[in-house]
């Protein structure tokens, strides 16, 4: 049994690996709130909207547990985990309200969430599902939900401040790992933002009513806390209704105001002609149907709106299609939550020149980038020019980088001599000595083997499928399945 420290929180159960499968232990101290969550019809509910992941009891089998042990569940096995500081904004707008649906419907079979976290909510098939089946605890008439604050930290007001002041401060959720704090959001929204009803009550207002308990929590009476708590804690189950209406409504009304970014025209501005293009596109499909291995996870590494991630998606269960910018992000995850487009691709925001970190308790918490993106194939199309001219990182350790995380690797190479490369060096100096085809084979050699290499027709690009060394193949990530 390998204890994932994602989980270690919830005296109620955790999560476990055992032979490459993923399983959550319910602990004797949720008992009781999970029997009543399965008996009331709830969890069945919930399946059969997916809004919820569906399990398999394997509490009569020899898996592993504890001496406290209530239940096994094995989940359905999900293939890559992310992280709400990943999401585009719609993704996190989808989450939130998905979170809202199970509090509705959670309510009118007698219960509430008792957390309302984002780590709470993953994607598979293009649309949000909720996890966490130790979320549900049983309503009491009077109880407020207790989840509010926490929704508002996670959802509301990162969800806020990226239609309101900057589509890139969803990234303050790397630093505030229980979502943005009720005081910085209202300091950082507009004056305007009072104006809405939404806003002002679930932010503005929310994070002055935090203070003002907090101060009356540190007077020296405990009869004015008392009264205090009392008053703040009692709400009728309607009025708990009302406050759930009350911030779908107000979420619902957040979009997104931004004109497109760098990258997000980048196939209307590419200087590809038609014909490299379409060299392109037939030797990344060539390259990926020569692989005879089995594909289970392609990641697809600066893939912009991820039309080759629709390319690759044919050929992998998963594609996980990563790129810096939030427009092109945006774009990506709208087409494939539209289903104009397969919906095995996960779109994902993903900053290479800094990569999503550890995080959290011990930064063990919350996996990084190379233990989570552990795959099959790499793709990285029309980005190590970015990374070792844009960033400065040397090829070798673009190669190293790599190899850490693919078993395979589709790159392409973008001579000094092509027209974006040449713009890129127009306002530097070029200290990139090694920055040619030799240079770039030499150092990716101490890591993989070239396997094929093709000139992209039209253009001095060109595409290669490499295979990782055996002697570099990385330890497995704990978190390759939730």
């Amino acid at each position: 049994m390998e204890s994932i420290t994602s989980s270690f929180r919830d005296p109620c159960g955790f999560i476990f690996k055992h032979e490459n499968f993923i399983y959550r232990q319910v602990n004797r101290a949720g008992a009781g709130d999970f029997d009543r969550f399965i008996d009331s019809g709830l969890y069945q509910a919930l399946v059969d909207k997916r809004y919820l992941l569906q399990h398999e009891d394997v509490t009569d089998t020899d898996i592993p547990r504890t001496d406290i042990c209530h239940r096994i569940l094995r989940p359905t096995q999900l293939k890559y985990i992310s992280y709400p500081y990943e999401w585009c904004f719609s993704q996190l707008q989808d989450a939130a309200m998905l979170t809202l649906r199970v509090q509705t419907i959670a309510l009118k079979f007698g219960f509430s969430l008792k957390d309302a976290s984002a780590y709470n909510v993953q994607f598979a098939d293009g649309k949000p599902v909720f996890i966490d089946t130790l979320s549900f605890a049983s309503y009491h008439e009077g109880q407020p939900w207790v989840a509010y604050r926490q929704f508002c930290q996670h959802f509301f007001a990162p969800l806020a401040l990226m239609a309101h002041v900057d589509i890139n401060l969803g990234k303050l959720l790397v630093t505030n790992i229980d979502g943005i704090p009720l005081d910085l959001a209202s300091k950082l929204l507009p004056q305007r933002t009072r104006l809405s009803m939404g806003l002002q009550t679930h932010v503005h207002l929310h994070a002055k009513l935090q203070s003002s308990y907090s101060d009356i929590a540190s007077e020296t009476s405990n009869r004015k806390k008392s009264k205090a708590s009392a008053s703040l804690r009692k709400i009728s189950k309607r009025g708990l209704q009302g406050i759930v209406e009350s911030l779908a409504t107000a979420v619902r009304k957040l979009k997104l105001a931004v004109s497109d970014t760098q990258w997000a025209n980048y196939y209307n501005e590419t200087n590809y002609t038609d014909d490299a293009t379409a060299s392109k596109q037939g030797l990344v499909v060539k390259f990926l149907a020569e692989i005879e291995d089995p594909l289970d996870v392609i990641h697809d590494l600066g893939s912009n709106t991820g039309e080759f991630s629709r390319i690759a998606s044919e050929y992998a269960e998963l594609v996980v299609s990563q790129d810096i910018d939030p427009v092109a992000v945006e774009k990506n995850y709208l087409q494939v939550r539209s289903g104009s487009c397969a919906s095995n691709i996960l779109p994902l925001l993903q900053d290479l020149g800094a990569p999503a970190p550890a995080i959290g308790w011990a930064n063990a918490e919350r996996d990084s980038l190379i233990q989570r993106a552990q795959c099959d194939v790499i793709m990285a199309l029309a980005l190590v020019h970015h990374l070792a001219i844009g960033n400065n990182v040397p090829l070798e350790q673009i190669a190293s980088f790599f190899s850490q995380i693919g078993k395979r690797l589709i790159i392409e190479f973008v001579p000094k001599t092509d027209s974006q490369v040449i713009r890129m060096l127009t306002t530097r100096e070029d200290i990139f000595k090694d920055y040619d085809q030799a240079g770039f084979e030499s150092a990716f050699s101490e890591y993989f083997t070239v396997e094929r290499r093709e000139s992209i027709a039209g253009s001095e690009r060109h595409l290669y499928l490499m295979k990782r060394n055996v002697q570099r193949e990385p330890e497995p990530s704990l978190e390759l399945h939730a």
